[in-house]
């Protein structure tokens, strides 16, 4: 996938989260990556490299991840969950559109 495919669906994806108040992003070559601004503490951190296919998604409050998902050349797609933002948890494979879903979902549980 290309830098600016990736990025035009995030950025899609992350308008329909009502959460979001703001993103910001920084693209550089083949690389994007920035956060998506949320209530309170929180941000949603996102990276891609299209070199390399690498996509991380992770959600912070404070210092901590929260909740993630990944996608790796060691590890492949995996998620870091809610419960034990620690582990890693192989999953299939997601497209941008569906992680932000998860997403959405995520932070209507932790409401």
């Amino acid at each position: 996938m290309e830098v600016r495919a990736f990025t035009e669906e995030l950025l899609k994806a992350l308008a329909g989260v009502a959460e979001v108040e703001r993103v910001a992003l920084q693209a550089e070559g083949p690389v994007i990556s920035g956060r998506a601004y949320l209530p309170g503490e929180a941000f949603l951190s996102f990276y891609y490299n299209e070199g390399t296919g690498t996509m991380a998604f992770a959600l912070i409050r404070g210092q901590s991840r929260m909740w993630g998902i990944d996608c790796d050349a060691v590890r492949g797609w995996h998620l870091h969950p809610l419960e034990a933002p620690e582990c890693h948890v192989e999953i299939p494979p997601l497209s941008v559109s569906d992680v932000i879903q998860r997403l959405a979902e995520v932070l209507a549980e932790v409401e």
